[in-house]
């Protein structure tokens, strides 16, 4: 007969029962959340319930609630139901709280009511990583993600949409009168049933073209022409997939290029990242604590006024210029063709003629310059591939040096943008593998923030353990 390790009898007591300490190895990543979290002055990040009351019934340390959530975001369990269930059955949350067992409500309610504090524990653990010396390259990528909001697309308006569903309704109305008309003129049980049927759909599409038309006033009133009906705060978005778009949240985080840790994050309802440069790049540097970082950014980052105002403040961006005109494809110069002397204040053509400053501002705005040559265009061999107009002008930004010098630093760093991808793109891709398919849980800005600082918490802390192990980590955090 074929023996097999057998388990112990389920019935068996024991005298000695085992300690829980004996089934959480020294390695085990639980001890580092048990050790930084100790570590934290609870109190002063802001957490309520820090200082107990002396009176009434005794509640749960803060420092409980938030090891509970730690754990189950670095472990893929965000909700606080499933937090409940695993504190009663997993062996190493009953190590983490002392086998203490709080219900849902007490752990979502944490959450909640501590979102500033929540956030303000994400960038201590960014402040411990800035003490163990892991930002001394002073280079980050930034870049944006979509992420799903508690939102279904259904649920959320915008002018076009309710202009779309009102023409849908009006239609199967329509169709609905022409079926009733036809069923009247036809005889017996079945038509009548049919009728009354018909009456009832009639009726329940009215009430939709009703309530449509409420949507259609509150968006009018929104000032950015949209509502959502089961978050307020989320917002539909376009995603880089051709007639796609989500309706949720645009998540903005700095990553360091040496260890690829979240130096910062953000979480706004605004589609693009146009305007998330010097915000983003203004956190990561101080995160880091460096006197000048090197900020690398994608071409959706491209904007002159966001450049110009990281210029002088220590923060170095590179950003691929945005190439919108189309005279390649017909076979015409570009801006690119044409040199520019900053000494003399002139563009040189590809002719070898000089076009200098016109005293009348492009377009009636201030600070566009127009560069031109009155007598040159009027016989140059060039013309045809230049422009199809009498004089070529070119258009230059009052303030084109900045960009230009940006231009520059990516031509002396070729690898910038190989760098950036490798560094910022997989983050975001981990993050949404950990929060699956419906990414976010909660629901209005304030929330979905705390929700995005856990998870970028559980993320760094991970890469923590990853680059140091789990011994010294730990000895590192309590020095």
């Amino acid at each position: 007969m074929k023996r097999f390790i057998e388990g112990e009898d389920r019935r068996q007591a024991t005298l000695l029962p085992d300690m829980l300490e004996d089934y959480v190895t020294q390695d085990n990543p639980v001890r580092v959340i048990d050790v930084f979290i100790d570590e934290l002055d609870l109190e002063a990040l802001g957490f309520a319930g820090a200082v107990p009351e002396a009176t009434g019934r005794p509640s749960y340390h803060p420092a409980t609630l938030l090891k509970i959530y730690l754990y189950g975001y670095l472990n893929r369990i965000q909700s606080s139901r499933r937090l409940e269930r695993e504190s009663q059955r997993n062996i190493e949350l009953m190590w983490l709280t002392g086998r203490l067992m709080p219900d849902f409500k007490t752990i979502a309610d944490f959450r909640r009511d501590n979102g500033a504090a929540i956030r303000a524990a994400c960038a201590q653990f960014v402040v411990l990583c800035r003490q163990l010396n892991l930002f001394t390259r002073a280079v980050v990528a930034i870049d944006g993600s979509k992420f799903k909001a508690v939102n279904n697309r259904d649920k959320n308006f915008t002018v076009a949409k309710v202009a779309k569903r009102i023409e849908q309704v009006e239609a199967s109305i329509a169709r609905y009168l022409t079926d009733l008309d036809r069923a009247d003129r036809e005889d017996g049980d079945v038509a009548g049933a049919k009728t009354v049927r018909l009456k009832e759909k009639i009726e329940g599409l009215r009430r939709q073209m009703q309530s449509l038309r409420e949507i259609g006033k509150q968006v009018e009133a929104a000032p950015d022409k949209q509502v959502s009906l089961t978050d307020p705060d989320a917002r539909s978005m376009a995603t880089s997939g051709k007639g796609t778009g989500i309706v949720g949240y645009n998540v903005q985080i700095a990553v360091d290029a040496e260890h690829h840790l979240i130096v910062a994050h953000e979480v706004t309802n605004l589609g693009s990242d146009r305007a998330q440069l010097s915000a983003m790049a203004d956190k990561a540097r101080d995160a880091t604590g460096c006197e000048e970082v090197t900020v690398l950014a994608d071409r959706g980052y491209y904007n002159g006024d966001e450049v110009l105002a990281c210029e002088g403040t220590g923060i170095l961006p590179i950003i691929p210029k945005t190439r919108t005109s189309g005279n390649a494809k017909r076979g015409l110069f570009t801006v690119a063709d044409f040199i520019y002397d900053a000494e003399n204040d002139r563009y040189t053509c590809p002719a070898g003629e000089h076009l200098t400053r016109g005293k009348v501002r492009s377009d009636r705005r201030d600070n566009i310059d127009q560069y031109r040559n009155l007598t040159a265009c009027l016989t140059c061999a060039l013309k045809s591939r230049c422009t199809p107009d009498k004089i070529k002008r070119l258009k230059r930004w009052q303030h084109e040096g900045v960009l230009d010098k940006m231009q520059a630093r990516l031509d002396r760093m070729l690898e910038a943008m190989t760098i950036r991808r490798q560094t910022v793109e997989h983050p975001f891709g981990t993050l949404k593998a950990w929060m699956g398919s419906t990414h976010f849980l909660t629901r209005t800005l304030d929330q979905v923030k705390t929700e995005m600082s856990l998870q970028v918490l559980a993320y760094n802390m991970k890469r923590m353990i990853n680059i140091f192990g789990v011994k010294p980590l730990m000895e590192a955090i309590a020095a």
